[in-house]
């Protein structure tokens, strides 16, 4: 073999296994990605009963029902409301007008039986695309 030929065949070599890799990348986050909404964003959005997402606002004032060991409560925007329905224990920032994120499957439009509840670590912290929806409800008024 000549090295002209080594070289090619390397190349050739090199960007099948690349291919290779990144399909196989692609194929298994497919799997795993689960969207991000605001609660005014998941009603508009035509998703499937059953659909893992993840939905980010803020607990509703008075909302919060625990019946024996399931909780209930509102995540809003102050434009739409999402019930949540969770199971377990929740994290010790979860309170009443804080930020929250829960990622869950879809009962309903209305609707998510959560699976985690992830409550906001610092007063001044809010994902980009919440605090965004936020100030475009008027809800949203500190600037940092």
């Amino acid at each position: 073999m000549s090295i002209r030929f080594q070289r090619i065949f390397i190349i050739i070599v090199s960007i099948i296994l690349i291919s290779i890799a990144i399909t196989l990348i692609l194929y298994n986050s497919r799997n795993n990605i689960i969207f991000f909404y605001t609660p005014s964003e998941l009603i508009d959005v035509d998703l499937n009963i059953g659909e893992k997402v993840r939905i980010g606002g803020i607990v509703k004032e008075n909302s919060i029902n625990k019946k024996k060991n399931i909780i209930k409560f509102i995540v809003t925007d102050n434009k739409n409301e999402i019930n949540v329905n969770f199971e377990g224990i929740l994290p010790d920032l979860f309170r009443e007008k804080q930020g929250v994120v829960t990622e869950g499957k879809l009962i309903n439009k209305f609707t998510i039986k959560a699976d985690k509840v992830f409550a906001k670590h610092d007063e001044n912290y809010i994902p980009k695309s919440i605090k965004k929806q936020l100030k475009n409800n008027d809800f949203w008024q500190k600037d940092y």
